[in-house]
């Protein structure tokens, strides 16, 4: 699993794109289309896939369920992407995601359980993940 973060705007999909020499629309699944948070790949038969949006569905999450809950789905939904990466050697899951975590904390209290479930999210994911890259102005620092 390659995860993939940084500021709005700032060149994660360009540089998803260069890196994996990959075509938008041939594997991606954008919470920014509308795309419903994949609960596992088991209808999918690809190599590779990709989730842009993260903290979108993130967000969806914390507007239906408690932080405790939203985090026990994400977690289950990231258990079954991994298992799925996992039953074949080719196969990899490359994630992306927007910090949201940093900058003045918002004041609504919605906003503020979405921003601290998106970075215990972004913990869980960076755990899992065998790569991280950090993403600013498209250039890309590895972290892990």
């Amino acid at each position: 699993m390659h995860f993939i973060t940084g500021g709005a705007f700032n060149g994660k999909r360009a540089w998803v794109k260069k890196i994996y020499h990959v075509n938008r629309h041939d594997y991606w699944l954008s919470a920014y289309d509308n795309c419903p948070l994949p609960i596992n790949f088991k209808d999918i038969d690809q190599d590779v896939i990709i989730l842009e949006g993260v903290e979108f569905w993130l967000k969806d999450l914390t507007k239906k369920y408690d932080s405790k809950e939203s985090r026990r789905i994400w977690n289950s939904c990231l258990e079954n992407w991994h298992t799925w990466e996992k039953a074949r050697v080719n196969r990899k899951l490359i994630v992306i995601g927007t910090d949201i975590t940093k900058g003045i904390v918002p004041l609504e209290k919605e906003n503020r359980v979405w921003r601290d479930v998106t970075g215990w999210a972004y913990q869980d994911i960076a755990a899992k993940s065998e790569k991280v890259d950090v993403i600013w102005y498209g250039l890309n620092q590895n972290i892990k």
